[in-house]
């Protein structure tokens, strides 16, 4: 990964994060590895623990950043979860993705799928 896609990473995970937490969730922790990948987001919301996935493109006509999502990555965003889960006996929890189109100093879109992957 580059150092531009690292830092529009970072940046997407600030905007999907100030998001949350202006939407009454609490972050729980950022960028959590496990043996299956890493966990961009961990939120809470009330008694549920969501852990959340950021995508975030900087400019597209006809892809949008949710279509990164690929079975292949839900599959492992699934076993993510379910391992720190267990690590952490959380019993109810969700796996969400936030989608988000723009750039610093730009207009950004977000979009904030619940409960995308089970």
């Amino acid at each position: 990964m580059t150092k531009h896609n690292q830092q529009i990473g970072k940046w997407g995970e600030d905007q999907a994060a100030q998001h949350l937490l202006s939407n009454g969730y609490q972050i729980i922790a950022r960028n959590i590895r496990t043996p299956y990948g890493e966990i961009d987001l961990i939120a809470s919301l009330k008694d549920i623990t969501i852990f959340i996935e950021v995508k975030t493109l900087t400019a597209s006509k006809n892809f949008y950043p949710e279509q990164n999502v690929t079975a292949r990555k839900r599959e492992h965003m699934l076993a993510c979860a379910e391992y720190y889960a267990s690590e952490n006996a959380i019993d109810h929890w969700q796996i969400d993705v936030i989608a988000i189109e723009g750039a610093p100093q730009k207009t950004v879109t977000l979009t904030h799928f619940e409960n995308a992957v089970s």
